[in-house]
């Protein structure tokens, strides 16, 4: 069975999105099975479309997920990308922190020591791609 990875991160706009697809790209190169939020569910239009981003993201996304990765870039961390860290470590799930815009010293007052606390912190994709094969293993 492979391994298969949940990419949570911002969504709103088209660069972030973009960067999500990057790291979806590296992971899918190194053989993992992926579940990008925005290319298997869509996004929200309105309020009418929670329900269906909910299941979609959340009870049929993280289904045979068996680590995380979150993009934190950024001033905040977005409320679905938080969400999605805690219903992961609920679930014994291992998350990796991409921060490529700064140290995590220095975005501690904003990003919470509770995230930093529950999971390893990387700065690039080079880094990134070093963890995933040491999952592997």
């Amino acid at each position: 069975m492979k391994n298969k990875v949940y990419i949570a991160g911002r969504l709103r706009t088209v660069e972030q999105r973009e960067y999500l697809e990057k790291v979806d790209e590296l992971c899918k190169k190194l053989g993992f099975d992926t579940f990008l939020p925005h290319r298997k569910i869509g996004l929200a239009d309105s309020i009418k479309d929670a329900d269906r981003i909910f299941r979609g993201d959340i009870i049929n996304g993280f289904k045979g997920c068996n680590l995380m990765i979150a993009v934190l870039d950024g001033m905040h961390v977005g409320a679905g990308t938080a969400w999605e860290l805690g219903y992961a470590n609920a679930k014994a799930i291992p998350a990796i922190g991409l921060k490529t815009d700064e140290s995590i010293e220095d975005a501690l007052d904003y990003l919470s020591v509770i995230l930093v606390a529950s999971m390893k912190f990387v700065d690039s994709l080079e880094k990134l791609e070093k963890e995933l094969k040491k999952f592997k293993k």
